[in-house]
């Protein structure tokens, strides 16, 4: 359904409220202004996945004067903010909508993500932490890659290694998991499971010029010429102003 398609939905909703209840605003009972919240916010959702995020302000904005506190409005705003490099208004929407939801694992993910985004990583590793807590959410896993990743940034190993070897345990076709997996075998100089976990990755997603250099390293220590040629070529090409392009031609 297209989102000018739920819209009209909304209105149809709304009108059949009043036609149903004598011509009673829909919006003075509470049922009323609880389904109208809820459209309000899909409709804001619908244009945050489409990018338009000035359109997704709108309804949003509206779900929020029927409840100030509405979880689900709030941090769609928070995402809102966040695309839109406004990190003070992005905080301050996540805020609001754990105040009304603390123990949310989808709020807690997304403001964590901001917080990683922002360079806040302790920040950001508690509300992966908590986020992780909830044994149901079904994006678990993703949520122990996010705490590897931090991990990692919090110059924490070991640690990341086995957030990241649960992240893969939970859902084994996670193509960031499988490469930070690969790197850290490879520094590591476990050189079998860094191939193993690199050739998984392959499968799973396209190269990027950070894989593409791993790739070159380990087809050397495996001598085979032709595959590390190959990913030297593809660095070349497609990222040749990249510092992982320069640390390739270093290396030869």
């Amino acid at each position: 359904m297209s989102l000018r398609a739920a819209l009209l939905l909304c209105f149809v909703t709304l009108l059949a409220g009043c036609v149903s209840t004598g011509n009673v605003d829909p919006l003075s009972t509470g049922k009323g202004r609880e389904d109208a919240r809820q459209a309000y916010v899909q409709l804001g959702l619908g244009y945050l996945q489409q990018g338009q995020m000035e359109r997704a302000k709108a309804p949003l904005k509206k779900a929020l004067e029927l409840d100030n506190s509405d979880a689900d409005a709030n941090a769609a705003l928070g995402l809102v903010f966040q695309a839109e490099a406004e990190p003070e208004l992005a905080d301050q929407y996540y805020k609001k909508a754990l105040s009304a939801r603390p123990k949310d694992a989808r709020i807690l993910n997304n403001y964590g993500s901001f917080l990683y985004q922002q360079k806040r990583y302790k920040d950001a590793y508690e509300r992966f932490q908590q986020a992780a807590d909830d044994n149901l959410y079904a994006e678990r896993a993703r949520v122990f890659e996010n705490l590897g990743m931090t991990s990692v940034m919090l110059g924490n190993r070991d640690q990341a290694v086995d957030e990241f070897t649960k992240a893969l345990r939970l859902d084994a076709q996670q193509p960031r998991a499988l490469l930070e997996m690969a790197e850290l075998s490879y520094e590591d100089r476990h050189y079998v499971p860094a191939r193993d976990y690199y050739d998984r990755f392959s499968q799973l997603s396209e190269q990027n010029a950070r894989s593409l250099l791993l790739g070159t390293r380990l087809a050397k220590i495996y001598d085979d010429r032709n595959k590390a040629a190959s990913y030297g070529l593809q660095l070349k090409r497609l990222y040749p102003g990249t510092p992982e392009y320069q640390q390739y031609l270093s290396e030869q």
